[in-house]
């Protein structure tokens, strides 16, 4: 730790700030001794991407970080997620640290314990080590333990500085999208067998879990999940069933197994080795006792039935009515009451205290001819869902933090850079940055406080 810099405490006051990833904002992607990332891989592929673009430069954070720490001490942020990238620590995945990657997570915890910001990073947003992936990837138990090994020299290197750790960002969308549908890195197209893939990452937050507590600092520590009110299209049985179906996969599964110490029964009914995968004593060691849990809201999700033949168990409907953000997606804000009373509800006194660790909108932003953005429908966006967290509190839901996904306009993954979350606009010809109106908004909203 730098001289003059002071740790921020876990829980000084509620956390307002923002959120981005690694893959997402960093660049510098053959720089300094980082490895591949899965990431790399699938961007290399022609039409993976939309725009047929990648990370490789991104936001260039990883060169401009002094500056995109500059925006959140002037938006009045006192907490800021962002993740670490685990080829840039370990290139291959497991074996000898890359010193000059680890200083560079180390530079960055200083600069925002410099400006009373609290350092929350995540240790795995999707970019996995190409050299693991070679070697099953997720659907390969060994994958846990090696997370663990990386927790372990996280940790060592960074737990003295810390506010939070946050173990994986949503695995359900990683399982999903990246081995069952193939939208995603690493494209694998394995429908309900991508549960492997699933159990493997919650087996590798249960040892990193463990790892992170045996290592210095006392931070809390939790998962971060994408969880969705999920509606039955309409009161049918079938429907209904599908909905939980649902359900099960995108939300139970990765709260059951950590707060319950079991999954769904719906997921054994479904996916016909999961028997095989899980192992005796696994769910012990995915049931760590969590300090927070982090919780990612964009909108709610419609399920009916499906048709004859189908292989999955349900079919996702579009809700009709909300207005749409630029994703196409409906934007419901009293969704995340719903949600955040829901998890109060059904897991009692099991539920540890809540961070929103992710909410925002993407829109078609343009920068004006005199500079600036008017991003007017995501100020009402963030306004209406800021409102949504205060109902739940005013309903007796322990929440700490709300964190604006995402500081930036950044790399949006399979849309490359045609979607655009920032609460500041990004030219991503020059890498220059400036604030939209939401930001100047959501900094008069954070000094009001509750």
């Amino acid at each position: 730790m730098a001289a003059g810099v002071t740790r921020v405490a876990s829980h000084s006051s509620f956390w307002w700030g923002a959120a981005t990833a690694a893959y997402q904002i960093e660049g510098a992607a053959d720089e300094d001794g980082r490895g591949p990332s899965i990431w790399d891989t699938f961007c290399a592929e022609p039409g993976r991407v939309t725009d047929g673009s990648s990370g490789a430069v991104a936001c260039d954070s990883y060169h401009r970080w002094p500056e995109d720490l500059d925006l959140l001490a002037d938006l009045g942020a006192n907490a800021y997620r962002f993740s670490l990238a685990w080829p840039r620590v370990q290139p291959r995945g497991q074996g000898p640290v890359n010193q000059a990657g680890i200083g560079y997570y180390d530079r960055l915890l200083d600069g925002l314990l410099e400006r009373g910001i609290a350092p929350v990073p995540t240790l795995f947003h999707w970019d996995l080590p190409q050299a693991l992936q070679d070697a099953g990837g997720w659907m390969a138990r060994e994958t846990a333990e090696r997370f663990a090994e990386y927790a372990s020299v996280v940790a060592e290197a960074l737990g003295d500085r810390v506010a939070a750790w946050g173990t994986l960002n949503e695995p359900f969308v990683h399982m999903a999208l990246g081995y069952a549908f193939g939208t995603h890195a690493p494209g694998e197209t394995l429908l309900l067998d991508a549960f492997a893939a699933g159990h493997h990452q919650l087996l590798a937050h249960g040892l990193a879990t463990q790892a992170l507590r045996a290592g210095p600092g006392d931070a809390p520590v939790m998962l971060v999940n994408n969880l969705t009110p999920v509606r039955a299209a309409s009161t049918s049985a079938t429907d209904t069933a599908a909905a939980r179906a649902y359900d099960a996969f995108h939300n139970r599964m990765f709260l059951d197994s950590v707060l319950r110490g079991a999954y769904p029964d719906e997921l054994g009914a479904a996916v016909a080795g999961a028997g095989a995968v899980v192992r005796d004593g696994d769910l012990s060691v995915i049931g760590q006792p969590l300090d927070l849990l982090g919780v990612n809201y964009y909108n709610p999700t419609q399920v009916k039935a499906p048709g004859p033949g189908s292989p999955l168990p349900f079919e996702l409907v579009p809700i009709e009515g909300p207005a749409q953000t630029g994703f196409g997606w409906p934007v419901v804000p009293d969704g995340l009451t719903e949600l955040l009373v829901g998890l109060r509800d059904t897991y009692g006194a099991g539920l540890p205290p809540i961070v929103v660790t992710e909410n925002g909108c993407s829109y078609p932003d343009e920068l004006s001819p005199d500079g600036t953005v008017d991003d007017s429908d995501r100020i009402a966006f963030l306004d209406a869902h800021i409102g949504a967290v205060g109902e739940a509190r005013a309903a007796g839901v322990d929440v700490r933090g709300y964190l604006v996904w995402s500081l930036l306009d950044n790399f949006e993954w399979a849309e490359g850079y045609t979607q655009r979350f920032g609460l500041t606009y990004v030219d991503f010809s020059t890498g220059r940055r400036t604030p939209k109106a939401s930001y100047g908004w959501l900094r008069d909203r954070i000094a009001r406080g509750w």
